[in-house]
């Protein structure tokens, strides 16, 4: 899976992408890794978001609800 791509094409769509990774919670063995899309031309209502343990899973929760709403990126 080509995270870089992903993020370019929905940016391409508008939408605002974020990805961090916490040293704090990573040291405390919380779920540091937070993914948030948001935002888009006429759609500011858009808001996806988790923590999650890995990239992995955030791409696993976060992608699939942004299919949902329309928004196309490589697989």
């Amino acid at each position: 899976m080509d995270v870089v791509a992903i993020m370019e094409a929905l940016a391409e769509q508008g939408v605002t992408v974020l990805v961090k990774a916490d040293t704090e919670r990573m040291a405390e063995r919380r779920k540091p890794w937070t993914f948030v899309a948001s935002g888009a031309p006429s759609r500011e209502d858009v808001l996806v978001r988790t923590d999650a343990a890995s990239m992995e899973q955030c791409l696993a929760a976060c992608l699939p609800r942004l299919r949902e709403l329309g928004f196309s990126f490589p697989e």
